[in-house]
């Protein structure tokens, strides 16, 4: 090899490290944003930027700027910079770099940080599907829907600066947009906290508001607790009405939960008191809003983890339609205890369910589908035999299976009294067809007090007539005595007259002595 060739080859060798410094070829720095990378509209956010210790600037790149957005001196110890955007408006959204300087050249750019600024747009709704009740280990998916077509959703997670997931829109046949992002195996060892947003393809860092939150309460296998009312569960608007949570477990705090509801679970600490530990729930004045289904959790303060749920609850709001069926019984409203009782509810409108309550009664009212017969809808509620428990004072509603929580206006109370057995004397008998209670009790009032007259009546008539006969009647006599006074005078002149003649007459002498005839009372003994 010529000296000429080594010393070039020993020269190369030299100044090849120089020249990759120069080119860039330090370590890349690291980016990222505080408090986080999407952002809302008129918030404050800041970008930092972490090099090496050598490093003596700091620049901030923003895809389609030519040149730097922003330069910075390096703060102590001198390997990071800060890049603050007091209010945050949409041209600040897009892809962001950062690369260092150093005297030995600059460094390579950073990843991207994409800065999203939410706020554009209407938000979105999420919810859980089927509930956002999951069990320990379980999954659920969540439903993020809105009537804007945009062309993307995304899942956020409470407490992770980047989006959890990003699909694409559908349309089915409901005519809103969605996306049904798939969530599990969920553990009570952290929080469930989720929102959404929706955005447009030609802007995909400038998203809508952030849905409402939606937080997934995991429940286990510790005792449930009781969900109560102290009204009965079929309400009416306007009407105050509080929900009870009660659990001899001790729990420490309750949630409240609506079937179906996109708001979050109401959640309440242990409210002192004796005996059972729990919660009470306000939800009046009631509206339509309140009619539904609802379970109730305990848990405690040092887990994250809830109870099994209660035994649901349903709440039903009457006057909800316009129509007002009828309730009537048959035989009657009065019955022995063993006899066959219908209650029919009927109705001019339509409706495809109807639903019978008892004043006072815990139970959730009975259901039957309606049925149209005779120009009515109706349903008959049947009491095969019935007993003295079921007696007491009904009411019927009609309700949409589409809204079931949903009531009609209710029908005229019914009460219905249960007398002992049936082998025991009962009410009299009434036609079946008979539905007007207080008639019967007329027809039953007016017969008994019939009855007692003629018997008092019989009485008087038979009194007056052994006294009669008691007054005019010698001992040993057995003929009546006359009916009248004026046949009375005539029978005492005509005893006179006989004692006065006799002895004196022809024939006493001839046979003894016989009564004289006597033309005043041909019918008196003389």
């Amino acid at each position: 090899m010529t000296p000429t060739l080594t010393t070039l080859l020993l020269l190369g060798l030299s100044v090849g490290p120089r020249t990759r410094a120069q080119a860039g070829t330090l370590p890349a720095p690291s980016l990222w944003a505080e408090p986080g990378s999407v952002v809302p509209w008129g918030s404050t956010v800041t970008i930092w930027c972490q090099g090496i210790l050598e490093a003596h600037e700091f620049h901030l790149d923003k895809d389609g700027h030519p040149v730097p957005w922003d330069r910075q001196k390096p703060l102590e110890p001198g390997n990071k910079a800060k890049f603050s955007i007091r209010y945050v408006t949409e041209q600040y959204a897009g892809r962001y770099h950062c690369s260092c300087q150093s005297p030995t050249g600059s460094s390579e750019g950073s990843d991207p940080l994409e800065l999203v600024v939410t706020g554009f747009h209407a938000k979105p709704t999420l919810s859980a599907l089927p509930n956002p009740m999951v069990t320990s280990g379980g999954k659920v998916t969540l439903q993020c829907t809105s009537w804007t077509g945009f062309h993307r959703f995304v899942l956020m997670r409470e407490g992770e600066p980047r989006p959890a997931w990003t699909l694409d829109s559908q349309r089915p046949t409901s005519g809103q947009f969605q996306a049904l992002f798939p969530v599990g195996p969920v553990t009570p060892s952290a929080r469930w906290t989720f929102r959404c947003h929706g955005y447009f393809n030609n802007t995909p860092q400038l998203w809508s508001y952030p849905s409402d939150p939606l937080e997934l309460l995991v429940s286990g296998v510790s005792r449930k607790p009781s969900l109560l009312t102290q009204q009965s569960p079929v309400v009416t608007p306007g009407q105050r009405l509080t929900l009870q949570c009660r659990s001899h477990v001790g729990y420490d705090r309750f949630a409240l939960y609506k079937e179906a509801a996109h708001d979050l679970p109401q959640h309440l600490s242990r409210q002192p008191q004796a005996g059972p530990s729990g919660a009470d729930f306000p939800l009046g004045p009631v509206n339509s809003s309140h009619g539904g289904r609802y379970t109730c959790y305990g848990g405690h303060n040092l887990s994250s983890e809830w109870s099994a749920p209660s035994d649901p609850l349903d709440i039903l709001v009457t006057g909800q339609l316009p129509s007002t069926p009828s309730l009537s019984v048959q035989p009657g409203p009065m019955v022995a205890s063993g006899e066959n009782v219908t209650l029919l509810c009927q109705s001019w409108s339509f409706v495809d369910t109807f639903l019978l309550s008892k004043e006072g009664a815990a139970d959730p009212p009975l259901r039957l589908r309606s049925k149209y017969r005779a120009g009515h809808y109706q349903a008959k509620f049947s009491m095969n035999p019935v007993t003295s428990a079921q007696g007491g004072t009904y009411r019927c509603y009609g309700s949409y299976s589409t809204s079931p929580h949903l009531l009609s206006h209710p029908s005229d109370p019914l009460e219905l009294q249960v007398s002992g057995s049936s082998g025991e004397p009962g009410p009299p008998a009434t036609d079946p067809s008979s539905t007007a209670g207080p008639n019967r009790y007329l027809y039953v009032l007016i017969g008994a007090a019939g009855a007692f007259v003629l018997l008092l009546c019989l009485l008087v008539v038979l009194l007056v007539r052994r006294r009669r006969q008691g007054k005019g009647r010698k001992p040993g006599a057995a003929d009546p005595e006359p009916q009248d006074r004026g046949l009375q005078d005539r029978c005492r002149r005509a005893r006179r007259t006989a004692r006065g003649g006799g002895g004196a007459g022809p024939a006493a002498g001839r046979g003894g002595w016989r009564p004289p005839r006597n033309d005043l009372c041909p019918g008196c003994r003389m």
